[in-house]
């Protein structure tokens, strides 16, 4: 414990020297987390850099390496934390390192598939098209005459992040116990939802299998699709992927000169992401313009899965519900869906929020529709969560920067168009599907169905529970038929809620 301490804080005082000298220690300052090293770090550096606060932290980040740039990522999508202009700052972090040699990809290649390159590709090109912190992209051709795309794991670049999230939860756990304020913030599970996200990102299993549902989820879809995943070339640290060919899904007037018409393409997009994350409730949560291509059929292609995000159906329920509220500027019924999703507490005043949110929403709403961003929406929702106690969504967290960056390639395809105006005719479908009368009755009947299932479980539990309460002892007398009051009322009370749901 001591040894990692040390360790920690020699580290810290490293990393506030990165951030002095390019002037970006407000995040600890205003934290006001490591004030020794953030003194001694303002004292032994000098400033050199310019621009906005966002954009300093992110050349910071950037000079830090792999590790601090996908937390400068992740942190683009939380305004609560750093304020709305800094996550936007962020928002633009590029996630590009110089090449490393391609003969350690040739050898990661051979080590993995347990076979030497040359058979498994009959050409494969040394210079990569690609270069990001965790792998770089190199295209080659199958032995059986596949033109593919083939992500390489960068080498060491496991034990580099071990290293730095061991560091990012010791920065939690000290925040988490002399910052109770920040509680609600959720900090350790933050860092938590970080470390899975990038421990999945580093398995390339795990991304071919993210790139077969989603495609599976789209099977027979004329607008979206995505590449097939070469499992037989496919492990841990290395992604085959049939090579795609295609305009960029902002380059707009190469769009046109192909032939494809951008409001139908930004039609497809918003169709696509609305199925995504209310239909299925997986969405692929890394979609800059890099990672999308319109090919010669105007379908738009999808690559890059290693950021996914999911959404249970509950979920999906109170955000249907909020856009809807939202687009028809109900106020009350907005705040009615935080209170009723338990996101805000019950003792906040509902009036209060609801005033809150007519005074984030009007000066968006009262905007052309082209220039309406639901996305800006969510981001000033979140900064009103301090005042009303909202507990941080990690999940919806991701789901706004996705937003954020489909907002933005919809206004680079046309930008008199709202993608949300194109989606709300789905939207509300949805809805009349899922919120209606008979379908709020089939949910009853569905949870109704999943207790009784449960109950062969919870009177496990609840006789294991007290059996081990009940176990005499030596010095005490137990009446056991007394004793069972908690088991009858526990199963009193379930009956009595499955034959309310029943009705």
């Amino acid at each position: 414990m001591l040894f990692r301490t040390a360790r920690n804080v020699s580290r810290m005082i490293g990393i506030a020297r990165t951030l002095a000298r390019h002037d970006a220690l407000f995040p600890l300052e205003e934290l006001g987390f490591a004030p020794f090293a953030v003194w001694v770090a303002r004292r032994m550096s000098r400033r050199r850099t310019g621009g906005r606060p966002g954009e300093r932290l992110a050349k910071a980040l950037e000079e830090l390496g792999p590790s601090f740039i996908k937390l400068g990522q992740m942190l683009s999508t939380r305004p609560d934390l750093l304020g709305e202009q800094v996550a936007a700052d962020l928002a633009s972090l590029q996630d590009h390192l110089p090449p490393f040699d391609s003969a350690q990809a040739r050898k990661i290649i051979a080590d993995e598939m347990g076979a030497p390159l040359e058979t498994l590709f009959s050409e494969f090109d040394d210079e990569p098209v690609a270069a990001a912190s965790i792998a770089q992209v190199h295209f080659a051709v199958t032995t059986e005459g596949e033109e593919v795309a083939v992500k390489v794991l960068r080498p060491n670049i496991e034990a580099a992040f071990a290293r730095d999230l061991d560091l990012l939860y010791w920065i939690a756990g000290l925040i988490h116990r002399l910052r109770p304020d920040f509680r609600r913030l959720k900090p350790i599970e933050v860092v938590r939802t970080f470390a899975e996200s990038v421990q999945l990102e580093m398995d390339f299993r795990m991304e071919a299998a993210a790139a077969s549902e989603l495609g599976e989820n789209f099977a027979g879809d004329p607008t979206f699709r995505v590449p097939r995943v070469d499992w037989q070339r496919t492990g841990r640290r290395m992604l085959t992927l049939e090579r795609i060919r295609g305009i960029p899904v902002d380059e707009r007037e190469a769009l046109i000169e192909a032939g494809h018409d951008p409001t139908t393409i930004l039609s497809h997009a918003a169709a696509a992401f609305f199925n995504q994350v209310f239909r299925d409730g997986f969405f692929h949560a890394d979609q800059h313009p890099g990672n999308a291509f319109i090919d010669e059929e105007g379908t738009i292609v999808a690559v890059d899965f290693g950021i996914m995000g999911r959404l249970d159906y509950k979920t999906r329920l109170y955000l249907a519900d909020m856009l809807m509220g939202f687009l028809s500027r109900d106020y009350d019924k907005v705040a009615d869906v935080h209170f009723n999703a338990g996101f805000v507490p019950p003792h906040k005043s509902r009036a209060a929020f609801s005033q809150a949110l007519r005074a984030i929403a009007e000066p968006i709403f009262d905007k052309p529709l082209h220039e309406v961003s639901i996305a800006r929406l969510l981001g000033l929702l979140f900064q009103i969560t301090e005042r009303f106690e909202m507990e941080t969504q990690p999940q919806l967290l991701l789901l706004q920067k996705t937003m954020l960056v489909t907002e933005g390639v919809g206004r680079k395809l046309n930008k008199d168009e709202n993608m949300w105006s194109l989606a709300r005719p789905l939207i509300e479908d949805w809805m009349r599907r899922h919120r209606s009368p008979p379908a709020r009755a089939l949910e009853a009947i569905r949870t109704v169905t999943e207790t009784v299932e449960r109950m062969p479980t919870i009177l496990a539990n609840l006789e294991q529970g007290l059996e081990r309460l009940t176990r005499p002892r030596e010095d005490v007398r137990i009446d056991h038929h007394a004793a069972l009051w908690p088991v009858w009322i526990a199963i009193g009370m379930l009956a009595v809620a499955i034959f309310a749901l029943a009705l």
